[in-house]
């Protein structure tokens, strides 16, 4: 297949977005940009191309997509029995980075929402995408734009690596600023369950609210069916085997600094990935810093590349600190948990 890049610049950008709107309207397939991460965009009402997006992902048929909508106000052609509560979070949250699990209408195919009678849907808060939903003149299904169980996509650089020659169009938009997927809300039943953390946090749904939230982010058996992406399958993973460290900082440095030596004695490529308040005392040819301990945006923003940062360097061994899981850094260590598939070494 032929791949069109383009790269907004402001003088053709009009263009480039009908062009775009047009590919989705016909079935085709557009990366684009959002706050979140890229995604992989097609039409969400024709159920064959979202069949394509599972394709082209190499991405389980039951791991639901979510759709993305411009207008509040088309909420309700695609889901029904909207609650209060989702009013309330609409109004603080859209358009942002938040996700709403709702019962859908027989307009959604259940191709989109792996057989299930719900449907996962937001506002993205990015000019682009926005643009791109109004002039498509239908919802946008929009997974993360890069190979199942890969990490996602946050710059141009790494949809080329993944989808180059896979779908229709790819706009560049610059790194995404967000840098991890929206947090994704259950409204199906009585109390509204959290299904995926993101930067929009229990404790901020909790005080619009004004009521506790549920924690359903477990992991899912193999028999189950996910309500939200990223429940069940293993995610955000590099080629190579990723160790999670927890512990005091005294212990946890020495212990990677002992393993890392270990590695590196037999010529076994390692690298660290670690705040900035660790760097300056791991002994690694290869550190990724990725923030400071008190700026968990910043470490959230830039998660992924540090990810795919691994894969560039060819990386086998990768060992990385474990993060408070107070506010963002409950997301953070959601996607470092499902990237290690859950290895993780508990110092005493």
């Amino acid at each position: 297949m032929k791949t069109k890049i383009y790269k907004l610049n402001g003088k053709d950008n009009k263009r480039i977005i009908e062009e775009a709107g047009q590919i989705i309207r016909s079935g085709g397939l557009v990366v684009f940009p959002t706050e979140t991460v890229y995604g992989i965009g097609a039409n969400a009402l024709n159920k064959d191309a979202s069949k394509n997006i599972y394709q082209v992902k190499g991405r389980p048929s039951d791991n639901p997509l979510i759709v993305h909508i411009a207008d509040q106000n088309d909420l309700e052609k695609y889901v029904k029995n909207i609650s209060g509560y989702a009013y309330k979070l609409i109004d603080k949250f859209w358009p942002g980075s938040l996700t709403l699990i709702f019962e859908k209408r027989d307009l959604i195919p259940y191709e989109i929402t792996g057989g299930l009678d719900t449907v996962a849907i937001r506002i993205p808060n990015n000019k682009i995408a926005q643009e791109l939903i109004r002039e498509a003149q239908v919802p946008i299904c929009a997974p993360s734009a890069n190979i199942s169980g890969k990490p996602s996509s946050t710059l141009y650089e790494h949809v080329f690596d993944d989808l180059f020659g896979k779908v229709d169009m790819i706009i560049d938009g610059g790194k995404s600023l967000v840098g991890i997927e929206s947090t994704v809300l259950d409204l199906t039943g009585e109390i509204p369950v959290i299904l995926r953390p993101g930067v929009v946090t229990k404790l901020m749904i909790e005080d619009v609210l004004g009521c506790t939230i549920l924690d359903g982010t477990e992991k899912l058996d193999i028999k189950d069916i996910p309500k939200a992406p990223g429940m069940k399958y293993k995610h955000y993973s590099p080629n190579g085997n990723i160790t999670i460290v927890d512990g005091t900082k005294e212990n946890v440095i020495d212990y990677i600094n002992t393993e890392v030596r270990k590695l590196e004695q037999i010529s076994e490529s390692v690298a660290v990935i670690c705040a900035s308040n660790y760097s300056d005392q791991i002994n690694c040819k290869h550190i990724s810093i990725i923030g400071d301990l008190d700026n968990q945006n910043e470490i959230a923003s830039n998660l992924f590349i540090s990810l795919r940062e691994m894969d560039q360097l060819n990386i086998k061994h990768i060992f990385i600190h474990s993060f408070s899981t107070n506010d963002i850094g409950a997301a953070v260590m959601n996607r470092l948990l499902k990237a290690a598939n859950n290895n993780v070494i508990i110092l005493k």
